[in-house]
């Protein structure tokens, strides 16, 4: 059964209007879309195994960028440390704890980056 739609809210961002000037770009969710170099980022490795079934992960947060470079920096991450694992909602998941290797990674791609928790 399909999730009942509640408000305007629910229908996915659409914008009602009937201006002829009107801008989208205004309206536009791209916070994330920001050029970043590398260096100019301060990304954070947490570790985690909770809502996982008791399987630890590695999770890069706090990368700030188009998401087609977020995947293409996941795609490496899980390349070099053969593992899988995603990426979504601005975080890449590696599978394993594997925050010394992914963080040495990273700084060699000109990352800033912190351990962050145990």
């Amino acid at each position: 059964m399909a999730k009942k739609k509640l408000g305007l809210e629910d229908l996915g961002g659409f914008v009602f209007s009937t201006n002829d000037d009107f801008d989208e770009s205004a309206y536009s969710n791209d916070e994330n879309q920001e050029e970043l170099s590398p260096k100019d980022q301060s990304l954070e490795a947490h570790f985690s195994n909770k809502g996982r079934g008791g399987k630890t992960v590695t999770i890069i947060k706090g990368f700030r960028g188009p998401d087609d470079e977020l995947i293409r920096l996941g795609k490496m991450l899980k390349k070099k440390c053969g593992v899988g694992g995603s990426t979504k909602d601005g975080e890449i998941i590696i599978q394993g704890d594997d925050r010394e290797k992914i963080m040495s990674i990273l700084k060699k791609e000109g990352y800033n980056v912190k351990r962050v928790g145990g």
